[in-house]
């Protein structure tokens, strides 16, 4: 019995043992994956409700990382002549303009204040895209001294994550270690460092106030973390750091009606920001997979209109033509839920997904057609240069307008040539324009806008204003389905939009 506690004793002691040594050391790798060795740390944050008095340590260890940048634009302004020494009465009495130069040109220098990460011994800096692009000339000082400061050199930018690397010509600096920001939580306590308005390098505290954030209005490819650490000018990309003091964010924007911090910051993901830098790196540019779909949220109402179980997925509003979507059958109307066993929630989240897959890579693809599921399995090609953007055309159609009655407040009209010019419409696009909806309609609620081309009404192809009107006084249901296409930005194709049918 003796021999049993003393087992028993023994076993313990070790579990013990074990788990203090698990608490006490972190799995930290040095990953060299593309250029820079990076020293990143994915141990799970060890999750406490009791704070200590001080965060001193974790920045001492993190403080040195952060760099001050320094970026100046130079802008060149050509003078306009004043139309006072167009007049001769008074060119007569004094002449022209001083020194005889009716059109010169000035320049002027402008200058800007950011942040950086040191994230590799030799002089890799991370840091965000808006502060560093487009600029003459990127200086960088260490620490919070600008007594030296090292001219970087632009590895790469990724406007579309708001990410950019910089590289210094020095050594054995000191880099930041790399956490893994898919394993935060909501409550997790983080620190913002950086160089606010140029006081000098700064700590402020918060938590993670949420995850997965992204906002329509920004475009490109958004997971932000949300923080309440407060984030002003100067500290865009500078760091988000957990508790332990490894970087888990790139500060980059913040959402404010004053200007200035109002505790709703937001920082592109370690992870993301990681991903973006090895390609930048390796390759002097991103590689994203690409699909070839037009991805859309699933609203209520469309959730209703076919007969979906729920909001979660994506809808198919278009398919591009030569993509990897069309070359297995992927149409307009199908509803995409899940990506390589992923469950996919959203079209950000679906952009995302295929974003951060290599072109070549073999996906499967699981959506639900009228009710029923479906698998295809297809290769990602690599995502195409975005068309320039030369926004909406304006119609000016002579066609007569016709009133589509059931959809209240609504005018469309046929698409003659000009039409079909103006607006820069591909010729497999057959439908009507809308010329006018009135703000206060359920059509303008539903998302419908002027020079959207309706091509489906309730699923049935709309040819002609007339027809349009007649398949609307046809509707009967307490909604009516609208098949659009759209130019938006340098993107264009079709997406559903559902109306309400049962109140005028």
């Amino acid at each position: 019995m003796k021999w049993f506690f003393r087992s028993l004793f023994g076993f313990f002691s070790v579990l013990a043992a074990g788990l203090l040594l698990a608490g006490i050391f972190h799995l930290t790798l040095w990953a060299k994956d593309a250029g820079p060795a990076i020293k990143v740390d994915t141990t799970a944050l060890e999750r406490s409700p009791q704070l200590g008095t001080s965060f001193a340590p974790v920045v001492k260890k993190a403080a040195p990382s952060v760099v001050n940048i320094y970026t100046t634009r130079v802008v060149h302004m050509r003078l306009r002549r004043n139309p006072f020494f167009d007049d001769p009465f008074f060119r007569q009495f004094f002449g022209g303009p001083p020194g005889g130069n009716e059109n010169r040109e000035i320049t002027r220098r402008e200058q800007f204040l950011g942040s950086g990460v040191i994230v590799s011994p030799d002089g890799y800096i991370l840091t965000a895209n808006h502060v560093v692009g487009d600029m003459d000339e990127i200086k960088v000082a260490l620490g919070d001294s600008d007594s030296k400061k090292f001219t970087a050199k632009m590895i790469g930018t990724d406007p579309a994550t708001d990410v950019a690397v910089l590289k210094i010509d020095a050594k054995d600096l000191p880099a930041i270690t790399l956490g893994d920001s898919d394993q935060l939580e909501v409550g997790d306590v983080v620190l913002a460092i950086g160089n606010p308005f140029g006081v000098g390098q700064s700590v402020t505290m918060g938590i993670v106030s949420g995850l997965g954030r992204h906002y329509q209005d920004l475009g490109g490819y958004q997971n932000f973390i949300q923080t309440d650490a407060a984030i002003n000018g100067g500290n865009s990309g500078g760091a988000l750091v957990d508790a332990e003091g490894r970087l888990i964010g790139i500060n980059t924007w913040i959402a404010t009606s004053s200007g200035g911090s109002e505790g709703v910051g937001f920082a592109v993901p370690v992870n993301m920001a990681r991903r973006v830098m090895q390609n930048l790196i390796s390759g002097g540019k991103v590689n994203r997979g690409y699909l070839g779909v037009f991805p859309q949220d699933i609203t209520p109402d469309l959730a209703q209109e076919f007969n979906l179980p729920d909001q979660n997925g994506v809808l198919v509003g278009d398919v591009e033509s030569n993509t990897p979507a069309q070359s297995v059958g992927i149409k307009s109307g199908d509803v995409i839920t899940e990506i390589n066993g992923k469950k996919v929630a959203d079209a950000n989240d679906l952009r995302l997904t295929v974003s951060e897959l290599a072109p070549g890579t073999k996906v499967t693809v699981r959506l639900v057609r009228d009710s029923h599921e479906k698998t295809v399995t297809l290769t990602l090609a690599e995502l195409p240069d975005q068309a320039a953007k030369n926004g909406n055309g304006q119609n000016n159609s002579s066609s007569e307008n016709a009133k589509a009655d059931a959809l209240d407040g609504v005018t469309v009209a046929d698409l003659d040539q000009d039409a079909r010019h103006q607006l820069r419409l591909p010729d497999n696009i057959q439908g009507v324009v809308v010329t006018d909806v009135d703000q206060d309609s359920n059509a303008v609620e539903a998302g419908l806008r002027p020079n959207d081309i309706v091509v489906e009404i309730n699923r049935h192809p709309v040819t002609s204003a007339d027809r349009a009107v007649e398949l609307c006084k046809q509707a009967r249901g307490d909604r009516i389905l609208l098949k659009i296409w759209r130019r938006e930005g340098g993107l264009t194709g079709t997406r559903y939009l559902s109306v309400d049918n049962t109140k005028k």
